[in-house]
């Protein structure tokens, strides 16, 4: 497969970033551990493009893992930004931009009556789960197989063999009895969530739940799915979560719960509602969020929560998300889906393209994708050599088989036509 040579100034920077950085990087999927080759080390970044050090440019479908549904460097962000940092960076003292914050995202999601923000999705995860517990005196909580809600102890655990077990550290440094609270099933089986309830309903204070799932790729929830995880939180008592994390305000302005009509007890949300700045949020029914201190027993704190900085970006992109906006986007998601769709069918490889919006997943493995047994079918050599040829031809796709590609407002049709030109290239090469 014809390649670039692997560019210079990434190559020396990540030679040194090695020698003072676990992996040489701050994320790990940043490594392409799962893909070869080299990172790329990023000067600059404009609308839908990437450049790195080498100036090489790259039509970029990781849009910072999510935020970026604008694009890189919107002005209007960038202005705010800059005025808001001419006012200070941090006060630790409230601000009148945390309260139109606030009431911003509780008019785009009518679920949620109280909100708090913080600074990562992590944080808003942890802190969500923190409030059911406390709110319901109950200790275990469900999440389901592949879907990933940052890096909490108690959440880093993976299902063992049958419908459920208990939880499972899938992290060197987490306690096993930290994660034995944690129950694990399968995404999409609303029946084993109403076989765990019948067992143990008295114990469970929540299910958390990515609406449609990013990180095993793009999965969507099947007919029923999400509605079935709320009446039976409902029935039992127990918090429904929805980790809009990825969701929130991409798959529609009120994330995959408005596109399904639906109205968990709490939902968590970060990346786009940061405008790309370090802030996330959690919130829900009010009964719920006072037990949050200081009205109440459960604690959460932050120095930086809702920032200045953080919170001019997320109202400078807010604002923007109008039906153009997101009619614009499902055209562009529609286009490329179609594109990498008959790419795939001029060859004989296994593979399939799920989208939702403009969250897209190219899989190398037969679909249907419902859960992780089907995704991790995946053939993950062939996505890597499928990485490399996209990047060689100046495509940036996330360097691993289970995320998700995003596309942004700043996203042409050119820039479509021009990727599914490559991947058609690659996919050639990879038959032969």
């Amino acid at each position: 497969m014809s390649q670039r040579t692997e560019p210079a100034a990434s190559s020396a920077l990540f030679a040194r970033a090695e020698r003072v950085i676990p992996g040489g990087v701050n994320s790990p999927v940043r490594a392409f551990r799962a893909v070869g080759g080299t990172p790329r080390f990023i000067a600059r970044a404009e609308g839908a493009y990437l450049y790195d050090e080498d100036n090489i440019k790259y039509v970029d479908y990781i849009g910072s893992w999510g935020p970026m549904i604008l694009g890189h460097a919107h002005p209007d962000v960038v202005r705010a930004i800059q005025s808001a940092a001419t006012r200070g960076t941090s006060y630790g003292a409230p601000t009148a931009l945390e309260v139109q914050f606030a009431e911003t995202i509780v008019s785009l999601y009518p679920s949620i009556e109280m909100v708090r923000a913080v600074s990562s999705g992590t944080e808003a995860t942890m802190a969500a789960i923190r409030a059911a517990r406390g709110y319901t005196g109950r200790d275990v909580i469900i999440k389901f197989e592949g879907c990933y809600h940052g890096h909490a102890d108690f959440l880093l655990v993976k299902a063992g063999s049958g419908a459920a077990t208990f939880g499972v550290p899938d992290s060197a440094g987490v306690p096993a009895a930290t994660a034995a609270n944690t129950l694990t099933l399968p995404f999409n089986d609303a029946s084993a969530l109403a076989s765990m309830f019948e067992l143990r309903g008295a114990e469970i204070a929540a299910v958390i739940v990515e609406p449609v799932v990013g990180n095993m790729g793009c999965v969507p929830p099947k007919e029923g799915f999400l509605a079935a995880i709320i009446d039976l939180c409902n029935r039992n008592n127990a918090v429904s979560i929805f980790d809009e994390v990825m969701t929130g305000c991409r798959v529609s302005k009120s994330g995959m719960q408005g596109r399904a009509g639906l109205s968990p007890d709490m939902t968590c949300l970060g990346k786009i509602i940061g405008g790309g700045m370090p802030l996330a949020a959690y919130g829900g029914r009010r009964v719920i969020m006072e037990k949050i201190a200081p009205l109440g027993p459960v604690y959460q704190a932050g120095t930086l929560s809702g920032n200045p900085i953080a919170v001019s970006a997320a109202l400078a992109t807010l604002n923007h998300l109008d039906d153009a906006l997101y009619e614009k986007l499902e055209r562009r998601g529609a286009q490329l889906e179609a594109g990498l769709n008959s790419a795939i069918a001029e060859t004989k490889i296994d593979a399939c393209v799920q989208r939702v919006g403009s969250m897209l997943t190219l899989f190398f493995a037969r679909g249907p994708i419902h859960n992780w047994d089907d995704a991790k079918r995946s053939n993950t050599a062939q996505f890597g050599r499928f990485h490399q040829g996209m990047l060689a031809r100046g495509h940036y796709f996330p360097p691993a088989q289970f995320e998700a590609a995003f596309i942004s407002g700043a996203h042409t049709e050119a820039d479509i036509a021009s990727t599914v030109k490559a991947a058609r290239d690659v996919l050639r090469e990879l038959e032969r």
